[in-house]
């Protein structure tokens, strides 16, 4: 009840401030009415950008843009202005000293094609551009063909700097620890253990990714790598807009969405929805040889062939209400859920000495899990003037489960036939998330700006786990029973609430501009061990400085200094002291005494535009202390793979059983250099690149061993687009992931390659495309691991090659209009000097 009187009145207060500041107020408004049409063909234009500029006040400046039907009504001040109307490729109108003394009807207004520029600018609207700020570089999706009917993974997996591993896993130059969000603020699409929702958003929906690699201070100071900001599709078109999207695949990936949005004057409602039915095809090899100088070594090879089905439903809605020119409240939501089923067979032999089966194990695993997501957000904006002065407020709630539950039937089959042997596991995840968000920004003047906001997070994630054994007296009845395993079933609840609070001052002067700020966090950690009534509690405040350094040579040449603080915490898995086993002879554990690790990064960014290559490239160094480093150690427990202990003639073969834990290394240095290339020879072809080089030094010590390593490791993508006969656009994508070392493992290279054609029918409204992923099915990762008592050898495959067909229909939307409203919404960062 508390939390609620206090939204309320912060609500309240934000309405009132709104309501008391408006210097413009007082001020006489009369209205300048036109209409904007094409000369040629006498149709009206829409979304035609008019501006007015008082000559005897150049700082105020009013515009709008038009409607539907080219229409505009603006309400100025009685003066000597400046009118120009632009439309994109056509020449610009500009008036004079137009005299407005009372509302003026200003008639029709007929702009010309510039025919010089006619095709470049479709070329532009198709590509994949990026924009240089003082704290992120924005990458416009675009037509990016290779993601058609894909999902924002796979937007991601094609952005600069960003890669997505064989598991899913999203990292930022080559680190795992980025942060993502969605419109600027967490989401629940991310999920609880992972970002796995976000393969229920097609990739349509997105309109840029923003990548920010010296975040400022009024982002989270979580996530060590940075943070990925992904920016969806918000149509400012009057009346119903949208598109519908139907794709088929190999191995099945059936789906079908839609994407619409209708608009009045008042009023802007939005909706996504997605269903899905897919299947994801794996492969797992491990080989582990255990070192035994007196009996000789003894091998164990484990090979798992997994079936992931997923049936989906994703629905989310949003009602904008303009209040006035300067305000509006934005209620939105979401839910999303899916019904996922595992099937694995796991194959496990003993080899001797010699190379001959001892023991022939079989595991058939069956797991099926139900997620389910919905989030709530309540969003005000209030600009006061047109000068950038404004406050926002969010509110926003989620509520996550993910309830998995998994039978397993272990078979031997050699050296002779035993019973099986049958286990249940449960793992039941829920998680609830308040936040509460205001922002203030203050425009001195023209050319400086302070800000000032708070943000509150607050986070509870209980996790009930719980492993059972089949009693073998119940195994032919109807009704078999289990028997709690209490060494590996437990419950834990993990609260995070953060309270932060952030200043930033920015200035430009003539060509440098710069960024400085600073972040308060304070941290309240609790972790209730219910299961061992164990308790404990961190709490601690940390300060996280930001500078950002911009220098503008002319504007096709910049460079940009970025300096950045920020924490990684770790999750509650990372914390939990019960053992959660993956197999039978490997189990992963917590570390309930692991503390959050910290970095400070440096950034050197330097951009240059030429008329058919824009270079792009940076130099980055971070130093993290108290870093997360996962080792392997035998736990000295054993595990019987075959004979039969109750037989005293039985011959019992056993195998260590290994436990993976997080701990604190001391340090870890990381520095590198990325360079990105966009090359257009000519409109019918374009090049980009992506080459990103790192070495990663970690040092430190644990139990008396040395987990010193040096990775010198790269990755580069290369994407070509043709445009061939009969209007044919195609699409091709080349990835390597270079080598990697850990403390105690090395990673090969990764290599995969996809390709995509699209053709636009149906004057355009529709589009087919077809794409191949990883074509030649080499996207896996290949690992080898060494320690004075054992030594592992493994590969794993998360998903084998795909082949994804697709339909597109579109609702009063053309290319050049939805360039335009990413040219108008692009300029929506805090700093825009």
């Amino acid at each position: 009840m508390s939390k609620l009187t206090c939204l309320l009145l912060l609500f309240g207060a934000i309405f009132y401030s709104s309501a008391q500041i408006n210097p413009n107020k007082n001020l006489q408004k009369i209205n300048l009415v036109g209409k904007v049409i094409d000369k040629e063909t006498r149709q009206p234009l829409e979304y035609a950008t008019i501006s007015l500029t008082n000559l005897k006040n150049p700082e105020n400046f009013q515009g709008g843009i038009s409607d539907v039907d080219g229409k505009f009504n603006i309400k100025v001040s009685p003066g000597v202005y400046l009118l120009i109307i632009e439309f994109i490729s056509f020449k610009k109108y500009i008036q004079q000293d137009l005299i407005i003394k009372s509302s003026i009807d200003i008639g029709e207004i007929e702009l010309e094609i510039e025919v010089n520029t006619l095709n470049e600018v479709e070329v532009i609207g198709e590509r994949t551009e990026v924009e240089i700020k003082l704290d992120k570089r924005i990458y416009n999706v675009g037509k990016d063909i290779t993601v058609r009917g894909g999902s924002v993974a796979d937007v991601l997996d094609n952005v600069p700097s960003v890669s997505v591993n064989v598991d899913g896993a999203v990292a930022l130059r080559g680190n795992s620890n980025v942060r993502i969000l969605i419109n600027g603020k967490p989401s629940g699409l991310v999920g609880i253990s992972g970002p796995q929702g976000l393969r229920q958003l097609p990739a349509e929906s997105i309109e840029k990714v923003e990548v920010v690699t010296s975040p400022s201070a009024r982002y989270d100071a979580e996530g060590t790598a940075g943070i990925l900001n992904i920016i969806l599709k918000k149509q400012e078109l009057i009346g119903l807009n949208g598109n519908f999207s139907l794709n088929a695949g190999i191995p099945r990936s059936n789906r079908g969405s839609t994407s619409l949005n209708w608009r009045t004057k008042k009023l802007n409602i939005f909706n996504t929805t997605t269903i899905g039915d897919t299947q994801t095809k794996g492969n797992y090899l491990n080989n582990n040889e255990y070192l035994d100088l007196e009996r000789g070594s003894t091998y164990l090879n484990e090979k798992r062939n997994s079936y992931r089905n997923r049936k989906s439903i994703f629905n989310s809605l949003g009602l904008e209400y303009y209040i006035n020119d300067k305000s509006s409240l934005i209620l939105s939501g979401f839910y999303r859920t899916s019904d996922n089923s595992n099937n694995t067979i796991n194959n496990l032999n003993e080899l001797n000495v010699t190379g001959d089966i001892d023991s022939y194990i079989q595991r058939i695993e069956n797991e099926n899990e139900k997620d389910n997501s919905f989030q709530y957000s309540l969003d005000y904006d209030n600009e006061f003037d047109d000068n950038g002065k404004k406050i926002t407020a969010r509110i926003q709630y989620e509520e996550s489960t993910e309830d998995e539950l998994g039978e397993i039937e272990s078979m031997t089959k050699l050296p002779f036939l035993l019973p099986s042997l049958f286990e249940k596991v449960s793992n039941l995840e829920d998680q609830k998330r308040f936040l509460l968000q205001t922002d203030y920004v203050w425009p001195i003047d023209e050319h400086t700006r302070f800000e000032i906001g708070y943000r509150g997070r607050f986070n509870t994630q209980t996790t009930d786990y719980e492993v059972g054994y089949m009693n073998q007296s119940t195994v032919s009845s109807l009704s078999p029973t289990y028997i709690l395993d209490t060494n590996l079933s437990n419950t834990l609840t993990y609260k995070e609430y953060v309270n932060a609070f952030y200043s930033q001052f920015g200035k430009k002067i003539n060509k440098f501009s710069y960024l400085i700020g600073l972040r308060l966090e304070s941290s309240n950690i609790q972790i209730d061990q219910q299961t061992t009534s164990e308790y404990s509690q961190k709490k601690y405040i940390d300060g996280f400085p930001t500078v950002n350094i911009s220098y503008e040579f002319n504007d096709k040449e910049n460079f940009t200094l970025g300096y950045s603080r920020r924490i990684r915490r770790p999750r509650s898995r990372y914390i939990n002291p019960f053992p959660s086993r993956s197999s039978v002879t490997n189990i992963f554990q917590g570390n309930p005494n692991i503390n959050p690790s910290y970095s400070n990064t440096f950034d050197l960014g330097y951009l240059k535009r030429w008329d058919k290559l824009t270079f792009n490239s940076s130099l980055y160094f971070q130093r993290s202390t108290s870093v997360f480093t996962f080792i392997t150690q035998d736990t000295g427990m054993t595990v019987v793979i075959s004979g039969d202990i109750n037989d005293s003639e039985s011959e019992i073969l056993e195998v260590p059983v290994l436990k993976l834990s997080p701990i604190n290394l001391s340090e870890n240095n990381r520095i590198g250099t990325e360079f990105n290339l966009a090359y257009t020879p000519s409109k019918k072809v374009r090049i980009n690149g992506n080459f990103n080089l790192f070495n990663s030094e970690i040092i430190g010590s644990y139990n008396g061993t040395s987990f010193d390593a040096t990775n010198l490791s790269w990755f580069a993508r290369m994407n070509s687009n043709i445009k061939l006969p009969l209007d044919i656009d195609w699409q091709t994508r080349f990835y390597y992931s270079g080598p990697r070392v850990t403390a105690q493992s090395k990673s090969k290279g990764i290599f995969s390659m996809s390709s995509a054609i699209n053709k636009d029918i149906l004057n355009n409204k529709g589009t087919i495309s077809f794409r191949a992923s990883d074509i030649f099915n080499s996207s896996k990762r290949i690992s080898k691991t060494i320690t004075p008592t054992f030594i592992s050898y493994g590969e794993f495959q998360w998903r084998q090659p795909t082949y994804i067909l697709t339909f597109t229909y579109r609702i009063k939307q053309k290319k050049n209009q939805r360039n335009r409203d990413q040219i108008n919404q692009s300029g929506n960062s805090e700093f825009d000097f």
